[in-house]
């Protein structure tokens, strides 16, 4: 079993649809880099967090989610995967590699708990 074989062989190449003597068609870039369309994803809530932010009636302006969004790519960077983040009165349990808020608490309801399944914590001023 000494047969010789080749890539080719194994992986025969694509057939062309292109006629001989025309000029291949390339992608133009879209302008939006990858790290610029990376950096754009917003935060999300989950279904349980946005429950538990109505129910305890908490409502984020778009300063509040700028700072956690800012707050997971801190975390993010120091290779953070789940994290409590604490801002004021209130406190998150974020998903960092997804950018999502999995569950919201407000000052009644995190004080004398115990978080578990995180990795870090940050302090958002």
């Amino acid at each position: 079993m000494t047969d010789k074989f080749s890539v080719g062989q194994l992986y025969p190449a694509p057939i062309s649809t292109r006629r001989p003597g025309s000029t291949p068609v390339v992608a133009k870039p879209s302008g939006t880099s990858f790290a610029e369309l990376l950096h754009s994803k917003e935060v999300h809530l989950s279904h349980h967090a946005e429950e538990r932010l109505q129910q305890r009636g908490i409502r984020l302006n778009n300063d509040q989610l700028a700072k956690i969004s800012a707050a997971i790519d801190n975390a993010a960077q120091k290779g953070a995967k789940d994290s409590l983040l604490l801002m004021n009165d209130l406190a998150f349990i974020v998903n960092v590699k997804n950018k999502t808020v999995v569950t919201a608490m407000d000052k009644h309801s995190f004080q004398n708990n115990v978080f578990t399944k995180i990795d870090s914590a940050v302090i958002i001023s």
